[in-house]
């Protein structure tokens, strides 16, 4: 078996080193070349062509953040983020996944991370799925984010798939509290999800007569910043989940990293540490099956790019319950692991590229 090539960029030669051994110990991985820096990455990442490159972010002479334009647009190769578990460093990553990069693995607290060896698993298993993302499907993510989002100033959802919105005209984002959803809109999504969702969520309009929740794969510390990143761009609020929220019209709720989101019989939220589902925390099947007994029919389920199938057996409960259902396509997906779960399963009623899932949210609500 051909082993996956892995270039290792960090200042700390410590850090490098630690790295190095732990993704070795796999015997799927071999370190071919280790970077002190942005600049010695670059290099090397042109001379090595390694498989999959894990990034720092804070490095001198040229840092992360300045060289991942050039190892995903230029280069085409995927790249794993080692983020720090501080607000700042959540801030860093969401902008670093809005850059390029197909993943991030956090970094344990400490300056020097000294028990990185906690999250081995975790980056051993988010390398091997950045082989399968192609050096095309690389560059493209790269590309993509760089289209602006519409303003949350703007009154029209245009449809990014035709030149007839399907949407309608909606007011700007209001000011004052908001009414109890009858309806409610749960999107779950994994890798690749940060930028998939800048192309759903600012599309949504502010009058969306639904609430909506989210479900990012994603460690504590980071959900926060991904939510704040998501408001700034979009026409309705958005929040990550507290616990004890009640689901409102044109607010989305983002599930709090780390943590089970549910949804209650009288509509709020609560959060908790229950054991993961399907290996994760926050997991798409807690919420979607838990907002199934409370919404029933008037729900939309959205499954989005991810690994694993997180999502698909509640996505069949919806399916059954009445409600509508959407897959996100192949081509779009970062990876196609959670999206083709669901299609595999025939419970998919829509099977869209990104750039159409928003106008297929607000037409299943408006159809209910």
């Amino acid at each position: 078996m051909e082993q996956i090539s892995v270039l290792v960029a960090d200042d700390s030669a410590f850090m490098r080193k630690v790295v190095s051994d732990l993704i070795e110990v796999d015997p799927e991985i071999i370190v071919v070349g280790t970077a002190r820096n942005g600049s010695d990455c670059i290099q090397k990442a042109r001379s090595l062509r390694p498989d999959v490159i894990t990034l720092d972010v804070e490095m001198p002479v040229m840092d992360g953040l300045a060289a991942l334009p050039t190892l995903a647009t230029e280069l085409g190769i995927p790249v794993v983020m080692l983020s720090s578990l501080t607000q700042a460093g959540a801030d860093v990553t969401i902008r670093a996944l809005s850059l390029g990069a197909v993943d991030f693995v956090p970094k344990p607290s400490g300056a020097i991370s000294l028990d990185i060896a906690t999250v081995r698993d975790d980056l051993v298993r988010k390398i091997k799925a950045a082989t399968a993302i192609s050096a095309g499907r690389v560059r493209a993510l790269a590309r993509d984010l760089r289209a602006p989002a519409p303003s949350p100033a703007r009154t029209q959802a245009p449809s990014p798939m035709s030149p007839t919105p399907t949407a309608p005209t909606m007011p700007t984002r209001p000011s004052t509290a908001r009414a109890a959803a009858r309806k409610v809109v749960v999107i779950g999504t994994s890798t690749g999800g940060p930028r998939a969702l800048t192309q759903v969520v600012p599309w949504l309009p502010p009058n969306l007569p639904a609430g909506v929740l989210i479900v990012q794969h994603m460690p504590a510390g980071f959900t926060r910043s991904l939510a704040e990143r998501l408001n700034d761009m979009s026409r309705i609020k958005v929040a990550e989940a507290q616990g004890g929220e009640t689901i409102a019209e044109g607010e989305a709720l983002i599930a709090a990293g780390g943590r089970h989101m549910r949804v209650t019989a009288d509509g709020a939220l609560t959060l908790d540490d229950s054991p993961p589902m399907h290996g994760v925390r926050p997991a798409v099947d807690v919420t979607m099956n838990s907002a199934i007994d409370v919404f029933g029919r008037k729900m939309v389920g959205v499954i989005m790019t991810g690994m694993g199938s997180d999502g698909a057996d509640s996505m069949a409960r919806v399916k059954r319950a009445g409600g509508k259902t959407i897959a996100e396509h192949e081509s779009t997906c970062v990876v196609y692991g959670m999206p083709r779960s669901v299609v595999d399963r025939g419970v998919a009623d829509k099977v869209v590229p990104l750039p159409g899932i928003a106008d297929e949210i607000v037409n299943a609500v408006l159809s209910m």
